[in-house]
């Protein structure tokens, strides 16, 4: 039997796992897909969402209840620069009468069952500063 998911590792599957989580919680919320996993020459963003007043540019942070950080703490400073360079194309190449927004959401999940056990949505949880702002 060909099993079309044998060809990921571990660590994309969990990141499926917690971004598909991320999504529902978004859309439960208000918020309408633009794109997921927009990509550009500078990076990656997970999940691009709308609701009436914000375009979100969301990173998600999936971690097992074990880990000894918060998964948050992963989106350093290099990964905000990072996110905000793909924003800055996105919106380039969009048009949108919105005010942009970055935000985690942070999904934790049991590492034996594989269930999403808390997810914590940071709004604003960095911003765009410095000489190069865009926004």
């Amino acid at each position: 039997m060909n099993d079309s998911k044998a060809k990921y590792t571990e660590a994309q599957k969990t990141g499926y796992m917690g971004e598909t989580a991320a999504l529902k919680f978004l859309e439960r919320g208000g918020f309408e897909l633009l794109a997921k996993n927009y990509r550009s020459y500078y990076g990656e963003i997970d999940i691009i969402v709308r609701n009436e007043e914000y375009i979100v540019f969301v990173e998600v942070k999936t971690r097992s209840q074990f880990s000894v950080s918060r998964p948050s703490d992963w989106v350093d400073p290099r990964k905000q620069k990072k996110i905000i360079m793909t924003a800055s194309i996105f919106l380039n190449e969009n048009k949108f009468d919105l005010q942009p927004r970055f935000d985690v959401v942070e999904v934790v999940y049991d590492k034996y069952t594989k269930e999403v056990k808390h997810l914590n949505h940071i709004e604003n949880a960095f911003i765009q500063t410095g000489d190069y702002s865009v926004f």
